[in-house]
Parts: C-alpha cells; structure tokens; sequence
C-alpha cells in the first residue's frame, strides 16, 4: 500500500487519531507529551502512529495535510491541527466535545 493511501486509512478508519513522535505511554517530544495528554485528558480512547518507527510516513504526512510539524490530530478525518491547537480547544472544552462525540459516533456505526 502506497504511503499515502496508509495515512488515508489511519485517518479515515479511526475516529480520533494523533500522528506523534514516540507513543502516548512514552512521548519523544515534548509537544507530542503534552497532544496525548490532552487527549489522554478528553476521557475517550484514542489512536496514535508513532511516525518515528515509520520514515515514510514522517517524510509524507507533513504533505497530507499541508501541515509541517508533528504532532497532527485528526478528529474524524479532518486535521484539527498540532500540540498548540489541541491545547488550546481543551482549556476551551472544545477538544472533550469533539472526542467525545467522534468516538460515541464510531460506536453506533459499529453497533
């Protein structure tokens, strides 16, 4: 599969998704850190690609979305943007709504 079409399905097939540096459990960034926390702080489950352990898709995903820098969070396939944005919606309680209802989504579509 094209490198493409793999972050295309990671996107598309999960509803809550962050492309970051090391894993939730063991960040290698500080931004990526403070991204999982805030998701990790929305109370829902959640994806993740470590792009380190994939060079094609930390060489590509910066064109996916016209986004330079790591880490992105994708909320049912659209960008919802890196560590500063995320941060930024979960002081507003926005970042908890959105989680919330992406995931609660997800699970009636699968029931």
């Amino acid at each position: 599969m094209d490198v493409m079409d793999r972050i295309k399905d990671a996107v598309e097939s999960n509803p809550v998704v962050v492309f970051m540096k090391g894993t939730p459990q063991l960040p290698q960034c500080g931004f990526s850190s403070r991204t999982a926390q805030a998701l990790q702080g929305c109370g829902e489950e959640f994806s993740y690609v470590n792009v380190l352990t994939d060079p094609e898709i930390f060489q590509n995903l910066p064109r996916y979305a016209d986004w330079p820098t790591f880490p992105q969070v994708y909320i049912n396939g659209e960008l919802i943007g890196g560590c500063d944005i995320t941060l930024e919606m979960f002081e507003k309680g926005e970042l908890q709504t959105m989680v919330k209802e992406a995931t609660a989504k997800a699970k009636s579509d699968d029931a």
